[in-house]
């Protein structure tokens, strides 16, 4: 079950009663550092607006998924690791790793990563 808006992690983050180390900030989305990292490189992209997961999104949230991927490249390219390559992932559910259920983006670089991922 779906946690109330008022109960969501993030969206306290976003609201600001949860402070974050935010690296990129637009009208639709939040990107923050991640604060258990896997990668020297690891940030957040969340949209503002509540969407639980990806297996949530429906075909009106074009226009979020898309800024969060512009909001991936930014970060990216802030942290210098847009040249030697960075992955982005979204985990859906529990057995995928997905703690927080607002929609999330991993960005992740800095190291090498294997594949597959385990």
């Amino acid at each position: 079950m779906a946690p109330k808006l008022s109960d969501c992690l993030f969206c306290k983050i976003v609201a600001g009663d949860i402070p974050a180390t935010v690296v990129h900030d637009t009208d639709d989305v939040m990107a923050f550092r991640d604060l258990n990292p896997v990668a020297p490189t690891h940030v957040l992209v969340i949209p503002k607006r509540h969407i639980v997961g990806a297996d949530h999104i429906a075909a009106e949230d074009g226009d979020v998924l898309a800024a969060m991927f512009v909001a991936a490249r930014a970060v990216a390219a802030a942290d210098g690791v847009d040249e030697s390559g960075y992955r982005t992932v979204f985990n859906v559910g529990a057995h995928a790793g997905q703690t927080v259920p607002h929609l999330h983006l991993h960005v992740l670089g800095g190291r090498g990563m294997s594949w597959p991922p385990g």
